[in-house]
Parts: C-alpha cells; sequence; structure tokens
C-alpha cells in the first residue's frame, strides 16, 4: 500500500545513517521534476584516516565521489540528498533491506525485507572476498531456489548487463526476459536493476502456462507483482505491449535464440543480451551440403562439425544484427566450468543502416557455406527496417 513520502523518507534516512549501512542508490526522477545529480551511490569504506561515508554521484556525464566524516557532516549530506526529487531509492543493511519507489501521485510505495548475511569483511578494505552483483545468499534464491552453478551463471549475466546499460541511464526501463522458465535471471534482473535506483518494469515470458501461474505467485510472495509479472506464450507470438527497451534470453534453445533475437528486432529494443543455448539448426544444413573447399577438413569430423556450426551460427547471428541497425558482439559471459554455453551475443541499436559491404560480407559468408540461417528467414534480411 502506498505511504506518505516525508514518513518513507524518514525511513530512508534512519537507514542511511545506521553503522550497519552497506550500500543504498538513489536514481530516477519524480513526476515533472529532475534532480540535480542522475545517480547517488552511498556505502561505507575505511580510509586511513578513519571511516567515512563515500558518496559517489553522476551528473550523467562525470562522475563526483567524496568521503564525508560520521556525525554531523554525515547527516548533512544525507539530508541533502534527500531533498532531491530522486523517484527510487534501495538501501541495505546488514539487518534490513529497503526499496522505495515514488508514484506519480508522490506517494511511496516501499518493500522491506529482512537483511542478507555476508561474508565477514573490512569496508572498503583491499582484500575483500569476491563481490557479487547480486550475492548467491540473497534472500531471494530462498524463495526462487536454483543451484550454485545456476546463480554463478546469472551474477555474470548480470555483470554483461551492467557493462550494457548506460551509467547515466534514468527514467522508466522496460524489461522482457524471453523463454524465462523457472524466472532465475527474470527475478535478479529485476532485484539487481531495481537496486540501481531504476524505475523498472520487467515482464517473463515463457511457453507454459504452469510456469506463469508459479512465477506469479513467487512474484506475489517477494511483493513485487506490481513490477514483475509473466505471460503464457511463444517468443515469436506472446503479447507484449509496449515494446520493451531491453530483451534478455538465457539458453533459450538452439532456433529460439533466433526467434528472441527477431523479436527484439522488430520491437527496436535499445539492447539485446541473449546467451545461445544449442546449434541444432545449422548443424544439419552443414550436414547436408559438402563443405566449400578449401574447408572440408572443418566438417569432416562430427565433433568439428558441430562446433564449426556453433561458431558460424552466431556469427551470422551479430552480421544480421548489424544488417538490421545494431552494434553486435559475442562475448564469453561466464566460465566453460560453470556452463559450457558460455557465450553472449550482446547488441545495441544504433538505428544505422548497414553499408553496402556489411550486406555483401553477411551474403557471400551463407553463400558459401549454402545455409539459411533461421534469423534470416525471420527477418528477412534482404529487407531490412528503415534506421
Amino acid at each position: 500500500m502506498p505511504e506518505p513520502l516525508d514518513a518513507a523518507l524518514a525511513q530512508v534516512r534512519a537507514l542511511l545513517l545506521d553503522p550497519a549501512l552497506t550500500r543504498a542508490v538513489a536514481a530516477g526522477r519524480r513526476r515533472g521534476r529532475r534532480p540535480t545529480v542522475a545517480r547517488a551511490e552511498l556505502r561505507p569504506v575505511t580510509l586511513k584516516a578513519g571511516p567515512r561515508l563515500q558518496i559517489a554521484t553522476s551528473d550523467g556525464a562525470r562522475p563526483y565521489t567524496r568521503n564525508v566524516t560520521p556525525g554531523p557532516e554525515t547527516a548533512a549530506a544525507v539530508d541533502e540528498l534527500l531533498a532531491e526529487p530522486f523517484g527510487n531509492w534501495h538501501v541495505e543493511t546488514a539487518d534490513a533491506t529497503l526499496q522505495l519507489r515514488v508514484t506519480k501521485s508522490g506517494e511511496a510505495q516501499v518493500h522491506r525485507a529482512a537483511g542478507t548475511a555476508r561474508p565477514a569483511a573490512a569496508p572498503g578494505g583491499n582484500d575483500r572476498a569476491k563481490e557479487y552483483l547480486l550475492d548467491p545468499g540473497d534472500e531471494i534464491f530462498a524463495e526462487i531456489g536454483g543451484s550454485a552453478a545456476k546463480r554463478r551463471q546469472v551474477d555474470a549475466f548480470l555483470r554483461a548487463l551492467a557493462a550494457t546499460l548506460p551509467d547515466e541511464l534514468t527514467g522508466p526501463l522496460r524489461v522482457v526476459d524471453l523463454g524465462c522458465g523457472n524466472a532465475y535471471l527474470t527475478f535478479a534482473a529485476y532485484r539487481y536493476l531495481s537496486g540501481r535506483g531504476l524505475d523498472v518494469e520487467l515482464i517473463g515470458v515463457d511457453v507454459r502456462e504452469d510456469q506463469r501461474r508459479r512465477n506469479t505467485e513467487l512474484a506475489q510472495r517477494l511483493g513485487w507483482a506490481d513490477r514483475v509479472s509473466f505471460v503464457a506464450g511463444t517468443i515469436a507470438d506472446a503479447v507484449v505491449d509496449p515494446a520493451p527497451d531491453l530483451v534478455l534470453a538465457l539458453h533459450a534453445c538452439d532456433t529460439a535464440t533466433d526467434e528472441a533475437l527477431a523479436r527484439a528486432v522488430r520491437w527496436e529494443a535499445r539492447w539485446v543480451l541473449a546467451a545461445p543455448c544449442c546449434h541444432h539448426d545449422l548443424a544439419k544444413q552443414l550436414r547436408a551440403h559438402p563443405a566449400p573447399a578449401p574447408y572440408e577438413l572443418l566438417t569432416r569430423q562430427g565433433i568439428l562439425r558441430e562446433r564449426f556450426a556453433d561458431v558460424l551460427t552466431d556469427a551470422l547471428r551479430a552480421g544480421l544484427l548489424r544488417v538490421h541497425g545494431y552494434r553486435a558482439e559475442v562475448v564469453e559471459f561466464v566460465d566453460s566450468q560453470h556452463t559450457p554455453r558460455n557465450l553472449l551475443i550482446r547488441a545495441r541499436r544504433t538505428g544505422t543502416a548497414a553499408t553496402g559491404p556489411q550486406r555483401a560480407e553477411y551474403r557471400e559468408l551463407v553463400d558459401q557455406w549454402r545455409v539459411t540461417p533461421r534469423l534470416e528467414t525471420l527477418l528477412a534480411v534482404d529487407e531490412p527496417p528503415a534506421a
């Protein structure tokens, strides 16, 4: 239920001044108002001069960091930030987590949760244990489950997401997770993005109705049902309206990844992150035709043909995204010991029309190998949308 904003901000202030504070983020803006900084992050640090509260702010172009001493200086700095018309606050202490979102009517929606125990370490020290974007011990995993390996995959995916989105990102962010399954990534992405202070609305899509019901119930238990929802339907046809800014797909099998990429292109999504799974479609096509000379050795052995099909598939996907106005790269997002399917196609929409040589480069490759990528069929590559 909405709460009076002043009372909610008083709760935020108490946590920001709590010695058990571990991290806080303020971002976004209230309706009709704009903060003087795009984002603020607070965390305790230990310097040679003693403990300090580090406040890092960004005006959208340049970062600025200052360290304030405990007591009146910290209280004044906190009050200064609370006076800014931020739309979102996310505050974590050793004992509690509080998320505040200011509604269009100026009231506060507040979600509170118990704190999560973290490995003991000196704040700001140089010998800290590995930091996670989303701690494997985070309370949401008690609700959503997931193996240790899955949690590492999700954290690695979030790191790639963090590297993709601009630091100065503000305003509402619509996200779609295509082929979400048990929604490990869906919930983790919401937890991380809302923790950055972003006004996030996230939709998970999966073909199974029972998964939709399960995931919806989880969202209700977590108190996120107004921001995280689920749709039953195929990646290609599920009703998602309006179009998202960010499209995610983690290990959608074979051509399901192509369907996710095609949907993202049609939506003209600003960012796309897709971690492919198996690559059977092109592997089957490679078996049907002899390899062009002098590349017969690449496909003569079955295992080499399968691995080459993986490389060729993702190379052509990246090429097609470029033809359709995206800057795309293929990166390794997690160590192969956690999953052999550890590549990620990461793309950002530029709207720049493909050049003749870029189109020719793609066409020459598919003609030489006599393959028709599923993504090409879905996008009708010879008639890309106008930039």
